[in-house]
């Protein structure tokens, strides 16, 4: 099947204006902006036809286009990345069977996940989006509970049936479990990496949407897609020794730093 990821960075982040032109310190003590890190990561995986970065943002163009990416300018309109995503492929006429939204704040995610989204969707005719679900361990589970204690926005926990139909995605850590679990037991929860696969018509269809009521409340835009009854098939990924994390606040640098440092990430 023929895939094309995006990768949607916009400049003016409610929670941390300029996030994608930050720059994480890898193992080698190396400083590389957060969108090259990401489209790095978009390089690396298997099978991807196109990359394209698709942002609102001047600043954000001349760096992309600086380490030889491909940029497509959008409106400051796009409420979300997957407006964004549907817009970019509209204004270029793009054709490709899935379109990936790997955002702009996970420069973690192993190539691994976006191919076994990929193939995910690619078996499921009756899905119309997936996403990704990383069983977390209890000191994972552990970190999420810690960052809504704080106040911080950590983190997306998400349920699903037996048929790995998503039911809810949250920013509070669900199901609830009554009791804790040592750092390396597996857990019920679920974290959410915050990427996508869309067939075509699903993503261009999104944004002549109103934003739905549970999408506003928690801030997720995938919600929409729930709320209209569209299917989202969540696929689960193995983390084979890696660590993933999400760039959500000032805070998480230092994170997502240490987390390259274990890891040997340049």
């Amino acid at each position: 099947m023929s895939v094309v990821i995006v990768i949607p960075a916009r400049h003016a982040s409610t929670r941390y204006p300029g996030k994608p032109l930050v720059e994480l310190r890898g193992a080698a003590g190396q400083g590389l902006s957060l969108i090259r890190r990401s489209w790095e990561a978009a390089q690396a995986v298997a099978g991807i036809d196109r990359v394209i970065v698709a942002t609102d943002d001047d600043r954000i163009r001349e760096h992309a286009e600086s380490f030889g990416a491909e940029v497509a300018m959008t409106s400051t309109a796009a409420r979300n990345g997957t407006e964004r995503c549907a817009e970019a492929v509209a204004n270029l006429g793009l054709t490709h069977e899935i379109v990936v939204n790997l955002q702009g704040d996970a420069p973690l995610t192993p190539a691994w996940f976006v191919e076994d989204l990929v193939a995910g969707l690619g078996a499921d005719p009756g899905a119309d989006v997936a996403t990704p679900v990383l069983r977390c361990n209890g000191a994972m589970r552990s970190e999420l509970i810690a960052d809504r204690v704080a106040g911080r926005v950590g983190g997306t926990t998400a349920v699903f049936g037996h048929d790995r139909r998503g039911l809810y995605f949250s920013k509070e850590v669900i199901p609830y479990v009554g009791h804790d679990f040592g750092p390396s037991d597996p857990t019920p929860v679920y974290h959410h990496v915050g990427v996508y696969a869309y067939r075509p018509a699903a993503l261009a269809e999104y944004p002549t949407w109103p934003e739905g009521r549970l999408e506003a409340l928690e801030g997720l835009e995938q919600l929409r897609f729930l709320e209209r009854g569209r299917r989202i098939l969540c696929v689960e990924v193995e983390a084979r020794g890696r660590e993933f994390w999400e760039l959500n606040n000032p805070s998480d640098v230092a994170k997502l730093e240490a987390m390259m440092q274990r890891m040997g990430i340049a």
